[in-house]
């Protein structure tokens, strides 16, 4: 590759990258109004499947130009097996701020949990607010919110590391997926994220360029029945996917952006 076409490929990276975000950014502003608005006049039963809907579409929408701009790769087919299966609780490995909005492009009934300043952020307060996505201000009522959300049918996505991996294979697992299952009586499947940059990761700068196109792909792993102990089911999922990431070269620690 001449210096020239290096230096092309660079500034198209860049200019995909960065106009992408600006893209996010224009979707998350139209999106805001019409959410506030359905908000206030849909009943809850109306605005939790319109909110997650939108949230679906819009962030289809969104990977769908990104990746005809040959910025990212996706292979979530598997995904397509599990939009009817309700209610569910699926768990994940976590190694980029993606990894959630990846799931929820793909599923029409998901419930994520959020941090509590994201709820309350201006790009997309309004529409998890909408979509009835549940704050983790404190552990006793989050719990309890995901267990009434799952009863009502649909599917709540929780990662278990509680926060983006920063040590391969993945970080130590939290208690509350476990917790959240056993009370609810739903099922656990399995996803395992894989991706082959570190595009977002823990320690990724925030003005970094990553090479592209970025490639993640989410496969389905295990299902787990209701656990009757919590403290044991958290081990064994640590355990397993410990087993199914062994193989994981792409360190998040490790970010190399230019």
């Amino acid at each position: 590759m001449t210096q020239l076409t290096r230096l092309l490929k660079t500034l198209y990276e860049y200019a995909a990258l960065y106009l992408g975000i600006l893209l996010y950014a224009s979707m998350s502003l139209a999106w805001i109004g019409t959410a506030v608005l359905l908000d206030l006049l849909l009943p809850e039963h109306l605005s939790r499947p319109v909110g997650r809907f939108g949230i679906m579409y819009g962030w289809r929408i969104f990977f769908g130009i990104m990746h005809a701009a040959g910025a990212f790769r996706f292979d979530t087919s598997e995904l397509e097996a599990l939009r009817k299966d309700t209610p569910l609780l699926l768990v994940a490995n976590h190694p980029s701020l993606l990894d959630a909005v990846i799931v929820a492009s793909r599923l029409p009934d998901l419930l994520c949990i959020m941090k509590a300043n994201l709820n309350d952020n201006i790009f997309l307060g309004a529409g998890a607010r909408l979509a009835r996505y549940i704050r983790n201000d404190s552990g006793h009522g989050m719990i309890k919110a995901a267990v009434a959300e799952l009863r009502k049918g649909g599917q709540l996505l929780i990662f278990p590391e509680g926060t983006r991996t920063s040590e391969l294979p993945v970080n130590r697992f939290k208690g509350g997926a476990a917790l959240i299952a056993r009370h609810a009586g739903v099922p656990v499947q399995t996803l395992i994220v894989e991706t082959d940059s570190p595009f977002l990761s823990k320690r990724w700068p925030v003005y970094g360029k990553p090479e592209l196109p970025i490639r993640f792909r989410i496969r389905l792993g295990l299902r787990f029945d209701p656990p009757e102990d919590a403290s044991a089911f958290t081990r064994a999922l640590e355990a397993y996917y410990s087993r199914e990431l062994a193989g994981t070269t792409n360190d998040p620690t490790e970010a190399d952006p230019t």
